[in-house]
């Protein structure tokens, strides 16, 4: 018998499909994990594909020649963005006030965000190397305060989860934080179950306020 969840693939006894709450989202969600992430007790991408049922995964590092994302980002009636805070992203909160962003299925026009899994330096790589992204718009979460990732310290200031961007991304898009809040309820109780997990004072001595 496995000692993981044959749905969230997490060990059965940190499974978190008891928390996942099925959103209905207009956006699309195509997330690129590096293979690193993949195993990881406190991956966050799986909290994303397990509530969106329009949210898709995909695991590499290079996508330059990945025949299915090849394919999608060819299709006509289509808006593609990388969520990226590169030099020439555009806020986020500005995208969602033009009418691109505006534009509803009821039109033909499907609205998809491609977030990149993984730490800095890895969705960096996989940004080079995935020429196949170039050409698409990018995006930053100027909607982002702070994160609750008390358990992976990101070298960025603003860093987040990959559910958290997920959850940036949806409301600053579609205006409705409430719709999106189970997604970070999920995330949060992973969290805590992780911490509770950790001996007495392993939290505080390495994850605690300096």
């Amino acid at each position: 018998m496995s000692r993981y969840c044959e749905q969230c693939g997490k060990a059965k006894k940190a499974c978190i499909c008891r928390w996942i709450q099925v959103i209905d989202a207009k956006t699309e969600l195509w997330i690129l994990q590096h293979p690193s992430e993949l195993n990881r007790a406190i991956g966050t991408a799986r909290i994303l594909t397990l509530s969106l049922p329009n949210a898709r995964l995909w695991v590499g590092e290079d996508f330059s020649l990945h025949d299915e994302l090849n394919m999608l980002l060819a299709e006509s009636g289509r808006e593609i963005f990388l969520v990226y805070p590169g030099e020439s992203s555009v806020p986020i909160s500005s995208l969602a006030s033009t009418n691109i962003a505006s534009t509803s299925p009821v039109k033909g026009i499907t609205r998809t965000l491609i977030l990149l899994d993984g730490t800095w330096k890895k969705a960096y790589k996989m940004w080079q190397l995935s020429t196949n992204l170039h050409h698409l718009p990018t995006v930053n979460l100027d909607n982002v305060e702070s994160g609750n990732y008390r358990i992976r310290k990101s070298p960025k200031e603003q860093g987040v989860s990959t559910v958290e961007a997920g959850y940036l991304a949806l409301t600053a898009l579609e205006s409705h934080p409430e719709t999106f809040a189970p997604l970070l309820d999920v995330f949060n109780q992973m969290i805590d179950f992780q911490i509770q997990q950790m001996p007495a004072g392993i939290y505080e001595k390495h994850y605690g306020e300096k």
